[in-house]
């Protein structure tokens, strides 16, 4: 779901909190080594975010934070932020140019530029993916 959280808004915190969970606690993101990747640089978007992201004449970037359930795709346009809420059941993370993530959810998409040497922002997408597959149900009769 795409939010604006620009402003100070209970009920929008708690739609996020209830899709993806709360966040982690100081001692959590340390012993996880990290929860979350900033500054990356968004090179196409589907046509929902692109309408706000096209609004001004800024880089278009966006971070990624993880959460429990899921994940928070934040970007801003116009002074304004917003969030793209993914759980991990509705995400996909694709790679697919050499420098190019694709995170996808329903309608919506971004893909993201990450240059070879920026190991870390690949450790963290790995990640992400790690996390999701532990998510899911190991076998059918789990589901159950």
């Amino acid at each position: 779901m795409l939010l604006n959280v620009s402003y100070n808004n209970k009920e929008v915190y708690r739609k996020i909190d209830e899709a993806v969970g709360k966040p982690y606690t100081i001692a959590e993101r340390l012993k996880r080594k990290g929860i979350g990747a900033g500054r990356l640089v968004i090179t196409q978007a589907s046509v929902q975010i692109n309408n706000l992201l096209i609004l001004d004449n800024y880089r278009n970037v966006c971070s990624v934070e993880m959460r429990p359930k899921g994940i928070i795709v934040g970007f801003r346009s116009l002074l304004e932020s917003y969030a793209l809420v993914i759980p991990y059941y509705k995400l996909s993370l694709y790679k697919g140019r050499a420098e190019e993530y694709s995170i996808h959810m329903d309608t919506y998409f971004i893909k993201i530029l990450v240059k070879a040497k920026d190991k870390y922002t690949h450790r963290f997408m790995a990640k992400i993916l790690t996390e999701k597959a532990s998510q899911q149900p190991a076998h059918p009769s789990d589901l159950i």
